[in-house]
């Protein structure tokens, strides 16, 4: 069973319905990765969505990754990936998976930019960012093939076509 906690900071509105949109991005990340089995264990999967803001993000990524600048997201895994396949019931019922935060002035620009829907773009980066939990990367091209199909996997089952279709077409 997998549970998804969201906050989401002002700006980020209310015309969307954020929790719903986490809730499914981070189920279909999962669905979609090789832990797919996780959501039927007899335990909760529980992921933590934050929608903030470059300020809070730019903080991070240069308190955790040594990167002095905004990002889109990032992902705070709580599980060793190697752990995962193995992960049995705990005391408490619950295996909290990790946090994902998003910047909104980012991910507002990026959509801006690929002229995408904003709700499109936000759920890719909870895809990305929950695949990140899962262990998965982009730090090689082998690496990165892997996490772009287990993505545009995950974004056809919520009816969002391939981000990387475009990106292909020129290589």
């Amino acid at each position: 069973m997998l549970q998804t906690e969201l906050s989401a900071s002002a700006e980020w509105g209310s015309e969307q319905d954020w929790m719903r949109l986490a809730e499914r991005s981070v189920d279909a990340a999962i669905n979609a990765s090789s832990h797919a089995e996780l959501l039927s264990r007899n335990f909760i999967v529980e992921v933590s969505v934050k929608l903030s803001d470059n300020e809070e993000v730019h903080s991070l990524n240069k308190a955790y990754r040594g990167k002095d600048k905004p990002t889109n997201v990032l992902s705070f895994p709580q599980i060793q990936p190697d752990l995962l396949e193995t992960l049995a019931n705990t005391d408490d019922g619950e295996a909290l998976l990790g946090d994902i935060i998003l910047a909104y002035e980012t991910c507002q620009d990026e959509a801006s930019d690929k002229d995408i829907s904003f709700s499109d773009h936000v759920s890719h980066l909870v895809v990305h960012g929950a695949l990140h939990l899962l262990g998965y990367d982009h730090e090689n091209e082998i690496d990165a093939g892997l996490m772009e199909r287990c993505e545009i996997n995950a974004l056809a089952t919520l009816g969002i076509s391939d981000p990387y279709a475009e990106q292909a077409q020129s290589r």
